[in-house]
């Protein structure tokens, strides 16, 4: 019998990872190449300076013994001649050993190596994941700036106010103002940095404003017009808030007492909102919720009802001794869960095939059906077809045994990677109605079922959550969870929409397999009961 698992979802000591499996390790090895370059250059700079060195000190002894008698020094004609050697060559030489550029081989490596190297969209896009998983996870910037990342010590003042501009420019005003007080409340401790309090002041100052908080908004401008008198815009900010707050006060003197009850009542709901910007997913709170492991809607009653047994898919010829494992994770969508449906040697060899492939994950543009990035799936993802190698064409058999349903009109097994905050927000597998074409050219009808293969353990984060039901389903090696995404009737199973929560600690490898309609005609007979 299978023990049901219970998954602590995050450690109480927040630590983020922020590597993806590939090609972010190859940039791990591109950094470490370029530390032993530069360290040759030190190396070579350095003996050059001790070459000079002991130059200079051997002049330093030769011309104080010279200068005590130059007549008599001079007399001796060796020393003429020494003299004239040394001014004629030697210092020519000196001279071209002190012009000597030892930097060109650290330079050359950096030039080779400068086309790997991540660009501007690339850490902004680290930046934003990182705030993703602030959000997320509601990991404060004190936990994290003060953090314990891997290979790296705490966020520095110029890490805070990198994420704080950022933020910025994109009207974010709330990451803002979060993370240019952390790179403030570092200043004021003490860090040294090469951003100057008084930058970081106008930045805060202006978000707090932005977000309705004047009072506040004018305290820091005036602690900037300390360090900077003459700061144009702090000293134009003054005055402005200065006089919008005396304006607000002279309504509320004039007010009566239901007029400021009123007000007081708008000030405490504007403040209760205020936060995160809105955004286009209405069910953020309740998608980060359920990836934190709150708001999970099972009840005693109905989790009585799930069990775990040993399965041989209606007594099939594979299974019958040897029967797989299995778990019931949820019961409306019915999700069930296969462990140990891949061995270690089997997960390895899939994503040796992936790793060199594995490319920006696309989605299917619901009204044109062309795959494209989208901001809100963020990971890295291959194609395996059967024909390449006999692991994955044993995967895909295994698929069709354990589930009954016929894997020859499936997509191919797709490989995924989930790394520097990596999630797929809330979506659905299957075609919706108001999307006719969504599959056409596969030409084998919506996708009726879902197979999902976790290839890594993940420390924390990382969950697959259904939106819809309140379902969280965690990551487990080598286990494979299934579920329907269309009734027997071929509609839409809505409660299936579900989502991949961001990696918060480790790596997230999995692979799917999307099941056609075609071919389960006599596998899964159509049928007008929804809840058969």
């Amino acid at each position: 019998m299978v023990e049901k698992c219970i998954h602590a979802l995050i450690p109480q000591k927040y630590r983020l990872l922020a590597f993806n499996g590939h090609p972010m390790t190859d940039l791990l090895y591109t950094e470490k190449d370029l530390v032993t370059s530069l360290k040759d250059y030190i190396r070579a700079e350095e003996s050059k300076l001790e070459q000079v060195k002991k130059w200079a000190q051997k002049l330093d002894v030769l011309s104080a013994t010279a200068t005590q008698d130059p007549e008599g020094f001079l007399g001796h004609p060796v020393n003429a001649f020494k003299l004239m050697k040394r001014l004629n060559t030697e210092w020519g030489e000196l001279e071209s050993l002190v012009l000597k550029d030892m930097s060109d081989g650290f330079i050359s490596n950096l030039t080779i190596q400068r086309q790997y190297f991540p660009n501007d969209d690339d850490q902004t896009g680290a930046a934003k994941a990182l705030m993703r998983l602030q959000d997320t996870y509601r990991l404060d910037t004190q936990t994290i700036s003060t953090g314990e990342l891997p290979g790296e010590g705490p966020m520095t003042v110029e890490d805070c106010f990198e994420l704080g501009k950022i933020a910025y420019s994109d009207a974010d005003y709330y990451h803002t103002e979060l993370w240019m007080e952390q790179a403030l409340k570092q200043l004021d401790g003490g860090e040294e940095s090469t951003v100057d309090m008084v930058t970081i002041l106008d930045y805060l100052s202006y978000s707090i404003y932005q977000q309705g908080e004047l009072e506040r908004a004018l305290d820091y401008t005036k602690r900037l017009l300390k360090l900077d008198s003459a700061h144009q815009r702090a000293n134009g900010n003054l005055k402005y808030f200065e006089y919008q707050l005396a304006k607000q006060k002279k309504v509320e003197a004039e007010e009566g007492l239901k007029e400021k009850e009123k007000r007081e009542r708008e000030k405490r709901e504007a403040s209760e909102k205020k936060g995160r910007p809105a955004d286009y997913l209405p069910e953020r709170r309740k998608y980060e919720q359920l990836c934190r492991g709150e708001g999970i809607k099972m009840t005693p009653r109905r989790q009585s009802r799930m069990f775990c047994r040993y399965s041989d898919n209606n007594r099939h010829p594979l299974y019958v001794l040897g029967p797989v494992k299995q778990e019931d994770e949820w019961d409306r969508p019915r999700i069930i869960r296969y462990h140990d449906v891949l061995s270690n040697s089997e997960i390895e060899k899939v994503k040796e095939l992936a790793k060199p492939r594995l490319r920006r994950a696309t989605i299917s543009n619901p009204i044109t059906g062309v795959l494209e990035t989208a901001h809100y799936r963020i990971s890295k993802s291959a194609w395996l077809t059967a024909y390449e190698d006999p692991v994955v064409d044993k995967i895909n058999q295994r698929i069709e045994d354990i589930t009954g349903l016929n894997v020859k009109t499936a997509e191919e097994l797709q490989v995924a990677n989930y790394g520097v905050g990596g999630q797929y927000e809330p979506h659905f597998d299957f075609g919706r109605k108001d999307e006719p074409d969504a599959f056409k050219e596969l030409g084998t009808g919506n996708r009726i079922a879902t197979w999902l293969i976790y290839m890594s353990d993940v420390p924390s984060g990382g969950a697959t959550v259904f939106t819809d039901v309140g379902a969280a389903v965690w990551p487990k090696k080598g286990s494979a969870v299934f579920w329907y995404n269309l009734f027997p009737s071929g509609e839409g199973d809505y409660s299936t929409r579900h989502a991949a929560c961001p990696v918060l600690v480790g790596n997230k490898w999995v692979s799917n397999k999307w099941i056609h309609e075609r071919g389960q005609e006599f596998r899964r007979r159509c049928t007008l009961d929804e809840s058969d």
